[in-house]
């Protein structure tokens, strides 16, 4: 049975070719609720691409997979409106010009203006702030995340922040939108030993507490659910695997006019 809260995961003779040849194909696997799933491979095998394709971000064109009891390709729409993009490069990066304030705010804002009710957005001004900033808090907390540890606090910029630091950040403002499906990109990607398994634990918890977590890693942990992706042998390079932004960034479109 479908969990109320985190995404059941599966795949079956999963894949995505483009214009490039095969990003991944003949990916297989089956996650249940509030599971922790690592996309686990080299650079150039599909991950970011797999990550994308699962949430709804990109459409598959080989086989086909289960998201929340949503179908891919078909349901892209719907997976795309209970799932949540933590760091991606080239797609749902911080702005590191921003302070760590600024990013809450504005994510604060998209939220109550195109997830809120319009009731929601009759309620008196005082009170709609102090949703916002329960919504805040709550994020940060689940993220580990505590601003009074910043050299600045809130008024932090991002371009200051340390590398676990903005993963943090990155998860709580994934998390304000309540998302059954969180995913990330490059989770290990130059941390610190100490500082990886901080990340994993972070995760971990997160997944404890009902949300699916699909972190795209070069390592994964022994006691997440790993999915491996290696590129196909016999076609021309992967298509728009990226860590490099502009390719996925141009397939993301190309999937919202479909």
């Amino acid at each position: 049975m479908e969990s109320p809260h985190g995404a059941a995961l599966s795949a079956e003779d999963f894949g995505l070719k483009g214009p490039r040849g095969w990003a991944f194909r003949g990916v297989e696997f089956t996650a249940g609720p509030g599971s922790l799933v690592a996309v686990e491979g080299p650079s150039g095998s599909g991950r970011t691409c797999l990550l994308l394709a699962l949430t709804g971000r990109m459409r598959s064109t080989q086989g086909r997979a289960e998201v929340g009891g949503e179908r891919l390709p078909g349901r892209l729409a719907a997976v795309r409106g209970f799932s949540a993009l933590g760091p991606v490069p080239g797609v749902s990066e911080l702005d590191p010009s921003f302070t760590v304030a600024e990013h809450l705010r504005e994510r604060a804002l998209l939220r109550r203006r195109f997830d809120g009710s319009l009731r929601s957005l009759l309620r008196p001004r005082a009170e709609r702030a102090a949703t916002a900033r329960a919504t805040i808090d709550t994020a940060l907390e689940s993220a580990g995340l505590d601003p009074a540890t910043l050299p600045k606090a809130e008024r932090t910029s991002v371009r200051d922040l340390e590398r676990l630091e903005a993963l943090r950040l990155s998860v709580a403002l994934a998390l304000m939108g309540r998302p059954r499906l969180l995913a990330l990109d490059d989770t290990d990607l130059k941390l610190s030993t100490a500082d990886r398994a901080l990340a994993w634990e972070l995760l971990r918890s997160l997944a404890a507490d009902g949300t699916t977590v699909l972190a795209v890693c070069s390592e994964a942990p022994e006691d997440a659910l790993t999915v491996r992706t290696r590129p196909s042998a016999g076609t021309d390079a992967p298509a728009d695997d990226t860590t490099t932004g502009k390719g996925t960034a141009d397939a993301i479109a190309e999937t919202g006019r479909a």
